[in-house]
């Protein structure tokens, strides 16, 4: 991460249908996004100056709000077009893309039925979101206090600011412990996902996934499934028990942050990087990769 604040960055931010300076992008302490977490994002990578799966993100950041009870007041046609012109604007050929709604400060209270729904695109140079050097080796994983929450009580659907809290919280106790992340439990005790990130584990030549149905089914999740296939990769998208991890040979990690990263170690359970996950870490960044690039 930079050692510059991200309110000091340099360049431009599309701001409700403008583009302004980045440091002017800003809003009031009142603001209901920031006090009642009624505010949606999406996470998305540019590879040789491409925004990958750009309208698979639009289209459910804009999901998202209508999930939360908003609609936002662009089309995904306007919100690719300020994505991508945004990054041509940053003169950036790999950048992290970040848009965001929100519910604005014309009131306050848990009701706010009038009040603005903003949208805002940063986007800014971001390198793997694990340590490069560790990433190959795989990386340490903590077993999370919180767990992910049975749908009937929160917006799983939705890739919602309020659902992080608990990331969170989470990813600071493990990175304490000297963990890079950790390993969420859902409300059944059935393992969920990493905290920015799904997983996913091998055994005897087959690949085994939880069932998105209490956390976010991942774009970057559904292009690993895709690239496994494939190869003709048996995968299976099951409950899994914590109980069942001494069983699995080998373990990565993939979303939009992370990419594929393998994992070593999940508390007092061992793994091994081994042909598969170097198989889809490498499949996936020919993925990511425009064609026209690839074909230089």
């Amino acid at each position: 991460m930079s050692a510059i604040p991200f309110d000091q960055l340099d360049g431009q931010i599309w701001f409700n249908g403008e583009f302004i300076p980045w440091r002017d992008a800003k809003i009031h302490v009142l603001t209901h996004g920031l006090h009642y977490a009624s505010a949606v994002f999406e996470g998305e990578r540019a590879y040789g100056g491409e925004i990958f799966k750009l309208r698979e993100h639009t289209e459910r950041l804009i999901e998202s709000g209508r999930i939360l009870g908003f609609t936002l007041p662009y089309s995904a046609e306007e919100i690719d077009t300020a994505c991508s012109e945004l990054l041509r604007r940053q003169g950036f050929s790999d950048a992290y893309v970040r848009p965001i709604a929100w519910r604005g400060s014309e009131s306050m209270g848990v009701s706010a039925q009038k009040n603005r729904i903003n949208v805002a695109i940063a986007i800014w140079q971001w390198p793997s979101y694990f340590n490069p050097e560790e990433r190959m080796k795989g990386i340490r994983l903590d077993l999370a206090e919180y767990r992910r929450p049975d749908p009937r009580t929160a917006p799983s659907r939705a890739k919602a600011s309020g659902l992080y809290m608990i990331c969170t919280i989470s990813k600071h106790a493990a990175e304490a412990k000297g963990y890079a992340d950790a390993l969420m439990l859902d409300w059944r005790g059935q393992v969920a996902e990493a905290t920015g990130a799904n997983v996913f584990f091998v055994k005897d030549g087959a690949i085994h996934t939880p069932t998105p149905d209490c956390f976010l089914d991942g774009i970057t999740r559904r292009t690993v499934i895709e690239l496994a296939r494939r190869r003709g990769i048996e995968v299976n998208v099951r409950a899994i028990m914590p109980e069942e991890l001494s069983d699995f040979s080998e373990c990565f990690l993939c979303g939009t942050a992370a990419e594929v990263t393998p994992v070593a170690e999940i508390g007092p359970y061992r793994f091994a990087p081994g042909e598969i996950s170097r198989q889809l870490v490498s499949d996936y960044m020919a993925e990511v990769t425009p064609k026209r690039i690839a074909a230089e």
